[in-house]
């Protein structure tokens, strides 16, 4: 993202680092004499104004030991083994890759914390707009409204991580307020209430005025996700409801599409692809956080600098699972253009050397082997190379991060139609998406009803240096689409999600995983908030 971003680069900077700064400072009456006394917002002056509220999706999804790593490490694609330089941390990512998290780890207290710092901009700005510290002339209620909605995403996440959390719609509560916890049913109902009922209010315009906010099809979009998940969330289905949201995006006339090749949407200058449908901006220029956008820093090697002139020495860590990796068709283009194997190679082509561990002096080529989430050496793991890594970058990327894309609309409706019996259908939208990916085999894009109905290819089970054993996919239900969503959202944040919905969250092994307990689908309660507010209960099993 570019000069898009909330006006980074206008007067306003100084109210958008403001508001970042004090999101948690319920009495900030300072902040309050800057508004009134130096701030008359007119339209054109709405995304710097609301900014700070949507800055805290970088943090969410990409601060360390947040999102990405909870929806990604905890999965059956991604593994942050052991390194020859460390990556043990005290042995964080390998309870992540085992489910054995407690209350005390940083994906509860991160998670948690940061999605609720969202909220509470949210609740700020909505409050500071209806008591009139920010004065509006005009767009008022659609300010009000598409803030409600942004909110919503931030509930959606702590719906899906934790589901009892309490749900928060003051700013202005008084001294010694405790909320209550709400149900997850409840947190769901609220969640969908307030999108249903902000989004005709919000621009329907898919343009530089609406990129990175939530417009009226993003909302669509999310409210989508929310009815794709409702059985996991209240344990009734909504199919049909999933199917409308979807198609109201899919016929809104906004100009979504997909991409030629699924590369555009990741690329470094990605601000105009046609498939993004809400976007979290990123731009070293303004995002200057140690890890704001790292994901190369994470996943490279040390001699992988000379690859992309990197002005920071790579760190490895963060690798594919092979198991996943041979679940790929060897004519789909995404196994070759998202994950970074075999030989590497400096930017003017001399081959690269391994500098650390057992492999030090050798030849730098990623394999697809690794011997377990305790061991492993820099070769071992195809890296993660789905977002394009510009030469010369800083420890970030400039890449905006497509939090929902129009691929994404269609494989809901897709799913949403097999599920409801009406797999011929939902193939043929499968076979779209594909086809961009088999171009040199047009033939193998093409998928059936028959084989939706089939099931996972992965070979699950233990596969380490310790131990073998055979799973298998067979028996997952509807397991090939649970493969689709694998092979095209790989590496975007959103793995346990999927399979939790398959079913497979909590039943199946992989690399060095062995299910822990199904009550390990939600994330515990961290303890600080357990030891300050009274009122709230820990999930079950913890």
């Amino acid at each position: 993202m570019k000069n898009i971003a909330f006006g980074l680069k206008s007067k306003f900077a100084a109210v958008v680092l403001l508001l970042g700064t004090s999101c948690t400072d319920l009495k900030d009456e300072s902040f309050d004499r800057i508004i009134a006394n130096q701030f008359n917002p007119s339209s054109g002056d709405v995304a710097s104004l609301i900014g700070a509220a949507y800055t805290n999706w970088r943090d969410v999804m990409q601060q360390w030991n947040g999102l990405f790593r909870t929806q990604e490490i905890s999965g059956d694609q991604l593994v942050i083994p052991s390194r020859p330089n460390g990556w043990v941390d005290g042995g964080v990512y390998r309870r992540i890759h085992d489910h054995k998290w407690t209350a005390d780890d940083e994906i509860a207290i991160n998670n948690w914390n940061r999605s609720y710092a969202g909220i509470a901009n949210c609740n700020r700005l909505i409050y500071q707009i209806e008591s009139g510290s920010i004065p509006f002339t005009d767009g008022k209620e659609a300010v009000i409204a598409e803030l409600k909605v942004l909110r919503a995403s931030y509930y959606y996440v702590l719906c899906d991580l934790f589901g009892n959390v309490p749900v928060i719609t003051q700013f202005d509560v008084p001294a010694g307020f405790i909320p209550k916890q709400s149900t997850r049913k409840e947190v769901f109902d609220f969640i969908v209430k307030d999108i249903t009922d902000n989004a005709p209010l919000l621009s329907d315009k898919n343009d530089p005025t609406t990129y990175g906010r939530f417009n009226k099809w993003g909302a669509h979009t999310l409210l989508a996700k929310m009815y794709l998940n409702a059985e996991v969330y209240t344990g009734t289905p909504a199919w049909e409801k999933c199917i409308e949201q979807c198609n109201l995006v899919i016929n809104s006339g906004a100009g979504y599409a997909l991409e030629a090749t699924q590369k555009e949407v990741f690329k470094t200058n990605n601000e105009s692809s046609k498939e993004i449908i809400f976007a979290i901006p990123f731009d070293i220029k303004y995002v200057t956080d140690w890890n704001g956008f790292s994901i190369h820093m994470e996943t490279l090697q040390p001699a992988n600098q000379a690859t992309y002139n990197l002005l920071n020495t790579p760190w490895g860590g963060i690798c594919a699972i092979p198991q996943f990796i041979d679940s790929f068709d060897k004519d789909d283009e995404r196994l070759v253009s998202n994950w970074i194997q075999g030989p590497q190679y400096s930017a003017g082509g001399t081959p690269l050397k391994s500098t650390l561990g057992a492999f030090a002096g050798k030849p730098l080529s990623y394999i697809n082997q690794l011997p377990g989430v305790d061991q492993s050496e820099e070769v071992h793991g195809f890296r993660l190379g789905k977002f394009e890594i510009e030469k010369g970058t800083t420890v970030n990327l400039s890449n905006d991060w497509p939090l929902l894309r129009y691929a994404d609309v269609l494989l809901m409706k897709a799913e949403s139609l097999l599920r409801s019996g009406k797999a011929a259908e939902a193939a043929a939208i499968v076979t779209t998406v594909r086809e961009r990916n088999f171009k040199a085999n047009p033939v193998k894009a093409v998928v059936t009803a028959a084989d939706l109905q089939k099931g996972s290819s992965y070979a699950y089970g233990l596969k380490n240096h310790n131990t073998t054993t055979n799973e298998g996919g067979a028996d997952i239900k509807y397991g090939r689409f649970l493969d689709e969503l694998g092979w095209e959202f790989a590496q975007e944040g959103r793995r346990r999600q999927d399979l939790i919905r398959f079913g497979v969250f909590t039943t199946k092994s992989w690399l060095s995983h062995v299910p822990n307990g199904a009550y390990r689908s939600l994330l515990p309660i961290p303890r600080p908030e357990l030891n300050k507010n009274a009122n709230l209960k820990q999930n079950n099993g913890y």
